[in-house]
């Protein structure tokens, strides 16, 4: 066996202790894997008097980790602290000046910063690995930069974030409202404190704009993917959907068109019987489809300590064997700028929700502002009739573009018998 490979670990939170439990627990196999005893000879965080449930004596402690990346005795530096800039990316740049591998799990940090940093390392001559910032255990980055290198990608999407999709699912199962089960999921730990990352699709935005660099040979463009959450989803939305045939998802979606790269992140409506469809629970999927091999699946679980270690380990293994890929699987001088194609002339379906005062006339109305704009009703429904009380008018539509959706949206919207914003959820077909 070759010597060891010594590692430094940069933040010793869920995924930073989970990683120390991985390397004691599973220490033979990690050698005879790697061919390379991994040595944990670093490690800093907040406080050093936290139990972690492993014996950190014999291992140096730094209170700073940018003195811990420039100066520990290590080939490699593991980042977990998190956050974009800050000490996060302070180590990541400190590990590679001083000419150390890094392996990352820090999506933010590479979504905004992820090119700049891949032609450092490449510059530098050491590998930036990031398997862990993506969905957790699912081996995705290393399928896209390795496993499908002989195709060319024209479409990737996936669920990638295990708090929307567990939130949406017990919605389904429950019957309950969004509110009610975000606060259950905040307690039992899948939600934090602050949901908005999450719930809000940025988070997905993120991860979605590495996989597109990965599938595309693109630079990270996160400002580039239209971004929307699932705030506004309702049972009420969930039940129409379920009677249409259809599940609600987050779905993060990239493809290349005529008018650039189309990055999108938002709900939507995916017929029942897809395979990603029963993907539930806190679980993510990804689907990308390569002109050799057509659709190709990958389901795990996305986040928590143990699928998140494993990727973590697995990129520490590739530097143990020797092997340096680049950051986003070709090297960044080749990383080309895309142009974004404009979310208003995305084409496709909808499902639109009114709810209306029942009134002589609404409908026309309704009808009048999609006609306007050249969108096809596909079918309406509406069974409750009160002449007291708002009552729900459901209508699919035919393909349309969503800057025509838009504008009929927002003149139904203005309509005296319209009592609430329209809730628009595109249909994708899969």
């Amino acid at each position: 066996m070759s010597a060891s490979l010594p590692i430094a670990v940069a933040g010793l939170g869920t995924v930073g202790a989970g990683l120390l439990r991985l390397l004691r627990e599973q220490a033979d196999v990690l050698s005879r894997r790697s061919g390379r005893r991994i040595e944990l000879v670093a490690v800093s965080a907040r406080n050093r008097h936290v139990d972690r449930g492993v014996d950190l004596s014999g291992v140096a402690w730094f209170d700073d980790p940018v003195a811990m990346a420039r100066t520990a005795t290590a080939e490699v530096v593991v980042e977990l602290i998190g956050g974009a800039d800050g000490p996060a990316r302070a180590v990541v740049e400190a590990a590679i000046d001083a000419r150390r591998h890094v392996v990352t799990a820090n999506k933010a940090m590479l979504a905004v910063h992820g090119t700049a940093l891949a032609r450092a390392a490449e510059a530098a001559g050491t590998a930036l690995h990031f398997e862990a910032a993506v969905a957790g255990g699912i081996p995705i980055v290393k399928a896209l930069r390795e496993g499908l290198a002989g195709n060319r990608i024209s479409r990737l999407y996936g669920i990638l974030n295990g708090t929307c999709n567990y939130i949406l699912t017990t919605m389904r199962e429950s019957g309950r409202p969004f509110s009610d089960i975000l606060a259950e999921a905040q307690k039992m730990g899948y939600a934090e404190a602050d949901p908005r990352m999450d719930i809000d699709g940025i988070d997905t935005a993120q991860k979605l704009a590495l996989l597109a660099s990965l599938a595309f040979g693109a630079e990270v463009d996160a400002g580039g993917v239209h971004t929307e959450g699932i705030r506004a989803i309702t049972p009420l939305d969930i039940a129409y959907a379920d009677e249409l045939g259809y599940r609600i998802k987050l779905l993060g979606s990239v493809r290349q068109t005529e008018r650039g790269l189309e990055q999108r992140v938002h709900p939507c409506m995916i017929a029942a019987d897809a395979a990603i469809a029963h993907v539930d629970g806190v679980f993510n999927a990804v689907v990308a489809s390569g002109d050799f091999v057509d659709d190709t699946m990958y389901e795990g679980r996305g986040a928590g300590a143990g699928p998140t270690a494993s990727a973590v380990i697995a990129d520490i293994i590739d530097i143990a064997r020797g092997r340096r890929t680049p950051t986003f699987g070709i090297p960044s001088d080749q990383l080309v700028r895309l142009p974004r194609a404009p979310m208003e002339h995305h084409i496709g379906a909808c499902y639109v929700r009114l709810m209306v005062r029942d009134r002589p006339g609404v409908l026309a109305d309704v009808a009048a502002a999609f006609r306007d704009e050249a969108v096809s009703i596909e079918a309406l429904l509406q069974r409750a009739r009160s002449p007291h009380e708002a009552v729900p008018v459901v209508l699919t539509t035919h393909e349309c573009e969503e800057g025509a959706m838009q504008r009929a949206l927002a003149r139904i919207g203005a309509l005296g018998t319209v009592v609430e914003p329209p809730m628009m959820i595109r249909i994708e077909p899969l």
